[in-house]
């Protein structure tokens, strides 16, 4: 896996994302569910936008909110990247109580010690490469998911998770700064509210963001 970052820029500062953003087909059934969850999240009510939605199914569900997630996430850390770099962030941390080592259980399956830029890279590489298998997230009408989905998922929102937690950890100040903050605790808030709904990340490993994670959702009981 290289250790190089691809970023799109095309002009403006929020289109500037850290790998190629993941496109859903339009006309595609997951398309229309994509434009169903943008709709509902619109009205503002965030625990009635993450339901699943009457009659569809809960894979597919999943499937649509995960590449979301990938592509808020690629996008929130496309803004912060100057600011993560081997000096600044010489292990991948979530605070003082919390390092990260990556092991992808493929090409590295022994968990190895890295710079956070690094890490994340890995991290976002392997996400991309896990949702641009058919296989595992088909996108053709009629091809069934797979039935180790669901953990596939599991693995791969659990690991978004941790680029949450870093930039709330480790770069908050330059987030404030650019004036992203508003941005990240929106798209942070959907999230949370996604995975406690379908109980997708163990409690243990959103211990780096709980006070956040009560302050975002205590309003919303």
């Amino acid at each position: 896996m290289e250790g190089d970052i691809d970023v799109n820029v095309s002009g403006s500062r929020s289109s500037k994302t850290f790998k190629p953003k993941k496109n859903i087909p339009e006309g595609s059934h997951q398309y229309e569910l994509l434009k169903h969850a943008e709709a509902t999240l619109g009205s503002g009510n965030l625990r009635m936008a993450v339901m699943l939605p009457e009659g569809e199914d809960l894979n597919e569900w999943v499937a649509v909110n995960t590449v979301d997630f990938f592509n808020q996430i690629n996008m929130l850390y496309g803004t912060i990247t100057d600011f993560c770099t081997e000096e600044s962030c010489p292990v991948m941390s979530a605070g003082p109580k919390y390092e990260y080592h990556w092991a992808d259980g493929t090409n590295i399956k022994k968990p190895i010690k890295c710079s956070a830029p690094k890490y994340i890279d890995y991290l976002m590489t392997w996400v991309q490469d896990q949702l641009d298998d058919e296989t595992l997230f088909p996108s053709k009408i009629g091809v069934p998911f797979p039935k180790n989905f669901m953990s596939v998922a599991k693995t791969i929102l659990k690991r978004l998770f941790r680029v949450y937690a870093h930039i709330y950890h480790q770069h908050f100040d330059p987030v404030i700064q650019l004036q992203e903050e508003a941005h990240l605790n929106t798209s942070f808030k959907h999230f949370i509210f996604f995975v406690q709904e379908f109980n997708l990340i163990d409690r243990r490993e959103l211990a780096p963001l709980q006070e956040l994670i009560e302050k975002l959702t205590s309003k919303d009981r």
